[in-house]
């Protein structure tokens, strides 16, 4: 859709050049010869940019201007001006005048400052529709877990996020503590004000105090200009500092510090900043254990533990895992353009007896391969190649003795080798329409070894239309 523009002026021949000069570019454009007339349009249709002259009787363009912006922020308004006006229309930027035009202006001038105008709105728009696109991601109902343990965890959320409470998530790693902390912040007063996260597993000593602090040019070396930190980056918004129980104590005292003053200095600088931001911390740790052999401090945990949510591991909210299971297959089907919608029930009975140490992010892991494995609509037990040989068995009996555990972790490689080593074979020959000697080719193994390991796995060729279909001996 084409932009549109309403020029407001009470000469006609500066309507006529302006009509003459835009309606070349594809624009809608209208005009009026009056303030009252052009507030009257405004309310009854949308603009994109309005072209507005300053001196013009009954109404100037001042008070239109700032009727204009307060009812419709978000119109870009371009002024138009006589030479003895230039001191009224650099105050008219300050009331929210995109920019002014001084007369007579030249058709390049004016065509460049509408660009400029709607480029900008362009930018905003897509900044709004990117920030809408984010807050609705996180959205409580869109975190999949229907289970009790995570329905109390969402009445959590509820009552912390529209608060500035401190949060503390305590969960396994891979449970979800950032997408539990982005939901806090994008349902809060906060969300349309930065989220900022902070890995502290991942930076050293010093790098996570400059990160944090910030620095001024020369703290140290290297230091070659100012960096602004992670609380001054975080102003009005939403700080999330994720495993802060790998933070050491001298770096414990300092955040400390910041919670309590809510202000800061950078390394190597003088001058105090206040700190305003929200507080979401998370840990995989025990911080009251941590307390008690004194790596963590004590002031501190109590400052961040405010409003603490635990997050229970996957193993104990199975009843959520096929739903999640089939959300992680839908998105990585469309990631891979690959038309894929079920998964098998002897699939499906392997991922819910697993138990899932790293939670749901090794269970998105775990359907991200399987997706890339599969060569139809479904994700079957052979799929599960990472999670096959570690789901405990029924039938097989805990080792007792250390020469028992030696052999069944033999057998337990040797197992694995196999499934690979039979699902390699059958995917070989799906994708060569179960022609043998194109199977071989296409892996660059000679026939007779590919016809091998066929017998192995007893997997053969057979009845009407042999090339077709294959078959497994039980």
């Amino acid at each position: 859709m084409s932009a549109r523009i309403l020029i407001v002026d009470d000469e006609e021949i500066v309507i006529r050049s302006c009509l003459r000069i835009l309606g070349n570019a594809d624009y809608e454009v209208e005009a009026v010869q009056d303030g009252f007339a052009a507030l009257k349009k405004i309310e009854e249709d949308d603009y994109d940019v309005v072209i507005l002259d300053i001196m013009m009787p009954g109404i100037d363009g001042m008070e239109v201007l700032q009727r204009v912006k307060e009812t419709h922020p978000d119109i870009d308004v371009i002024m138009v001006t006589g030479h003895s006006q230039i001191e009224t229309a650099v105050r008219s930027m300050k009331l929210g005048a995109f920019d002014y035009l001084p007369k007579p202006f030249d058709p390049d001038e004016l065509e460049l400052v509408v660009a400029r105008a709607l480029e900008r709105r362009q930018l905003l728009q897509e900044n709004l529709n990117l920030k809408s696109e984010v807050s609705s991601k996180y959205r409580f109902e869109n975190i999949i877990g229907s289970s009790p343990q995570m329905q109390n965890v969402f009445r959590l959320i509820a009552k912390c996020a529209p608060t500035n409470s401190t949060v503390l998530l305590q969960g396994e790693s891979g449970t979800g503590k950032e997408l539990i902390a982005r939901a806090i912040h994008y349902n809060s007063l906060r969300k349309d004000k930065p989220f900022v996260p902070v890995d502290c597993n991942s930076l050293s000593e010093t790098l996570l105090e400059s990160e944090m602090f910030g620095h001024v040019k020369g703290a140290f070396t290297g230091a070659v200009a100012h960096k602004k930190g992670l609380f001054e980056v975080a102003d009005n918004g939403t700080l999330f500092l994720d495993e802060i129980g790998n933070i050491s104590l001298s770096i414990q005292a300092k955040l400390l510090r910041v919670i309590q003053e809510r202000e800061f200095k950078a390394v190597g600088g003088t001058r105090t900043q206040g700190a305003n931001f929200r507080l979401i911390t998370a840990t995989n740790k025990d911080l009251k254990a941590m307390v008690a052999d004194g790596s963590f401090r004590e002031d501190l945990f109590y400052r961040i533990n405010i409003f603490p949510i635990q997050i229970p591991p996957l193993r104990e909210r199975r009843d959520d895992i096929p739903a999640l299971a089939f959300h992680f297959l839908n998105q990585f089907a469309a990631d891979l353009d690959k038309k894929m919608t079920e998964i098998s029930a002897e699939a499906m009975n392997l991922l819910m007896n697993y138990d899932w140490p790293g939670n749901v992010r090794e269970l998105e892991n775990t359907i991200q391969r399987a997706v890339i494995l599969a060569t139809d609509s479904t994700i079957r037990q052979a799929h599960l190649v990472s999670i096959i040989d570690m789901t405990p068995r029924l039938d097989i009996d805990v080792p007792r003795t250390g020469d028992e555990l030696k052999r069944v972790k033999k057998v337990a490689r040797e197992k694995s080798v196999e499934n690979i080593e039979k699902l390699f074979v059958i995917e070989a020959l799906k994708r060569n329409a179960w022609n043998v000697t194109k199977s071989a080719e296409e892996t660059g193994m000679q026939r007779a070894n590919f016809q091998a390991l066929m017998k192995k796995y007893n997997i053969r060729i057979r009845g009407p239309g042999a090339n077709h279909r294959a078959s497994e001996a039980s």
